[in-house]
């Protein structure tokens, strides 16, 4: 793929607040590298997201820098909203969050095959006022 195509695919999807499943391959894979966790299918990574942006947490993401490769692309930002429902076990708090995350992105076909999703969960439970597990 060229560069264009990836960045292409990159903003059709995140313009559309991760929305957009044509950009999502069938076996698309997003792995929550603190965790393990992994979310595969579009209607799996859909849901997790949905969750995490507007049930658990009220919250969007705003962009720092994203870089395009021929196969991959990288988005670095922040995570910022108010938690709002139930996360990893611990009820909504009411605080606000500003979170760094990073997530790389293996594109192949113009879609998403692949996102690897570095968040730094310790800054989301000291701003939650909880201890970190």
């Amino acid at each position: 793929m060229s560069i264009n195509s990836t960045r292409e695919t990159l903003l059709r999807y995140l313009n559309s607040e991760h929305g957009d499943t044509s950009s999502l391959a069938p076996d698309v894979v997003f792995t929550t590298m603190a965790t393990g966790e992994a979310y595969q299918g579009p209607a799996a990574v859909q849901g997790m997201l949905h969750y995490l942006y507007h049930v658990a947490f009220e919250a969007t993401a705003m962009t720092r820098v994203m870089l395009f490769g021929e196969d991959h692309a990288m988005f670095e930002g922040d995570f910022v909203g108010k938690h709002t429902g139930d996360f990893a076990g611990i009820p909504a708090t009411g605080k606000d969050v500003r979170v760094p995350i990073c997530v790389v992105y293996d594109i192949a076909n113009d879609q998403i095959t692949h996102a690897r999703v570095y968040f730094e969960m310790p800054v989301l439970f000291q701003q939650m006022g909880v201890p970190a597990s």
